[in-house]
């Protein structure tokens, strides 16, 4: 039998493991005040992006949670995309927000600025696009948007590392930009994430988020300090940050290896709808729409090929049942599917990727 092709697979090597024994063998940890590997892979991931600042912290999603903390959205209203992880759903009502999804572009699935123009309201505090699946969103008409209706923007940037927008990386456009680095995204760690931040409030910012990431420990002396407001336990590991930094340092090749591959199935697979290709995404996935979609990943994994959902709208989960008439979301929802797209992935693997997606599909 054949070794089955993964969808996701993380790329590792001699370097990783021997910054995992050294931390290991170190004692050292973990640390809520960000100190050692957590800093210098703060430094290092902000300077690479461009950013003002960089928070790292221990999940995507406490990302997500953190960043909307540093806005207006209790009782307020949250712009953001039904076709995405439910994270992104979640960091706004763990805010005391109300997300109000908007549909996507067909080409692209992020965020449709023209829907999203329809749905501001005086109620709206943020607008959160997902870069879905890599590929940027249109932030100028986005930032257009926000600068015109006083709301902040707040990117959803889990699938985005390495990727850009008009030359410059994602991480250096919005105000609060969040980072997600399990295991099958890009850059790749255990656990991780990480917030970025521009503008004049920046350095504030950090240390307001420094403090929530760590159960809201502030003005610390030795072994003292206070606590002056709630905060999570949210802080990244050394073991993280130490794969993080070798990880860092490969993002580019790998990213190059990322799209080498996603080339070759917008040109080779024949299916009416498919992921463009552009220089600028990071291709964390790479998707397709096909219309038996039940029957396409059954036929896809008995020939060895595994594949996936990304995503089921959100607006049709029971926590979130909405009334947004979401055409588009809806239609890709049933149809959409992942297929293997990854650093790992040898030549000949790729042509019969493409070889059974052409006969199946």
């Amino acid at each position: 039998m054949k070794k089955r092709i993964k969808l996701f697979d993380p790329v590792i090597g001699s370097k990783e493991e021997k910054v995992l024994l050294k931390a290991l063998k170190s004692h050292f940890w973990a640390s809520g005040s960000g100190i050692g590997k957590v800093s210098e892979f703060e430094h290092k991931f902000r300077k690479y992006v461009g950013a003002q600042q960089c928070v790292a912290l221990n999940s995507g999603t406490a990302a997500l949670h953190l960043a909307l903390t540093l806005f207006d959205v209790k009782g307020k209203e949250v712009i953001l995309p039904s076709l995405s992880f439910v994270s992104t759903a979640h960091a706004v009502v763990y805010n005391g927000g109300k997300p109000v999804f908007v549909d996507v572009d067909p080409h692209t699935l992020c965020l449709d600025p023209v829907d999203v123009e329809k749905a501001i309201t005086r109620k709206t505090s943020v607008i959160l696009p997902v870069h879905f699946g890599g590929m940027p969103c249109n932030l100028s008409k986005l930032m257009k948007l926000c600068k015109a209706h006083k709301v902040s923007l707040v990117e959803d940037a889990a699938h985005a590392a390495g990727a850009t927008y008009q030359k410059k990386r994602i991480g250096k456009h919005g105000n609060a930009v969040c980072f997600s680095f399990h295991p099958v995204k890009n850059l790749a760690m255990p656990t991780g994430g990480a917030i970025t931040l521009n503008g004049k409030n920046s350095s504030k910012q950090k240390n307001v988020l420094s403090s929530l990431r760590w159960c809201g420990i502030s003005d610390r002396k030795g072994v003292t300090y206070d606590v002056n407001k709630l905060g999570w336990n949210y802080y990244m590991n050394e073991f993280s940050a130490s794969i993080g930094l070798i990880q860092l340092d490969n993002l580019e090749k790998t990213n190059n290896i990322r799209r080498k591959i996603a080339k070759r199935y917008s040109k080779e697979i024949q299916v009416e709808f498919k992921m463009l290709f552009n220089k600028d995404c990071s291709y964390h996935l790479y998707w397709i729409q096909v219309k038996n979609r039940d029957r396409f990943i059954k036929q896809m994994e008995k020939r060895g090929i595994e594949t996936g959902i990304h995503y089921l709208p959100i607006h049709k989960m029971s926590f979130y049942k909405s009334q947004e008439k979401l055409p588009i979301t809806e239609k890709v929802g049933k149809n959409i599917v992942s297929i293997p797209n990854h650093p790992n992935l040898i030549e000949n693997k790729v042509d019969y990727i493409i070889k059974n997606v052409n006969e199946l599909a």
